[in-house]
């Protein structure tokens, strides 16, 4: 049953929402996927604060007509599910992680910072690490001195009481 004038509109209004906040939308085709697996995406993508539904190409191309993700909409065509996300990475990661189990599910193509990308963009961009990722490595890489030159005053003073005793 197809949706009424209200809903449509609603929809694209839900949409463009998701779509203002966004840098990056990954489009996949998901024909022949059984329900259990689709609920194991959707809880992924919840898990990873990605927007995923199964939406009408039509009310996606309105959301994204004048936004930076306007030239998607030449990919938009056949059954699709979209993955929205605020992270520039988490779409991708996603769709990459669960289409490497899954081969029902397959990536189509995304648009990250206005510029669309094919299928091996998308796996190139799920293969970046995640900004939470990023953040933890650098505070380790500034640690590291810290760490060290504490190390070192520690093992001074215990050179110096051995000295003294």
């Amino acid at each position: 049953m197809g949706l009424n004038l209200d809903e449509k509109k609603a929809v694209v209004a839900e949409v463009s929402a998701q779509v203002a906040n966004a840098q990056t939308i990954v489009v996949a085709e998901y024909s022949g996927i059984e329900v259990g697996d689709l609920t194991k995406l959707r809880a992924q993508a919840r898990k990873s604060g990605v927007f995923l539904r199964v939406l009408k190409n039509t009310l996606v191309r309105r959301a994204v007509a004048d936004s930076a993700f306007a030239g998607l909409a030449d990919q938009m065509s056949g059954p699709l599910i979209y993955g929205i996300s605020v992270d520039p990475v988490a779409a991708a990661k996603v769709l990459n992680d669960f289409a490497k189990t899954n081969d029902k599910l397959v990536l189509k193509a995304g648009c990250f910072a206005g510029k669309v990308l094919d299928k091996a963009g998308v796996q190139a961009l799920a293969s970046i690490p995640s900004r939470d990722e990023l953040l933890s490595r650098l505070l380790g890489i500034m640690q590291a001195p810290v760490t060290g030159f504490a190390c070192a005053l520690a093992a001074l003073a215990k050179q110096r009481e051995e000295a003294v005793a």
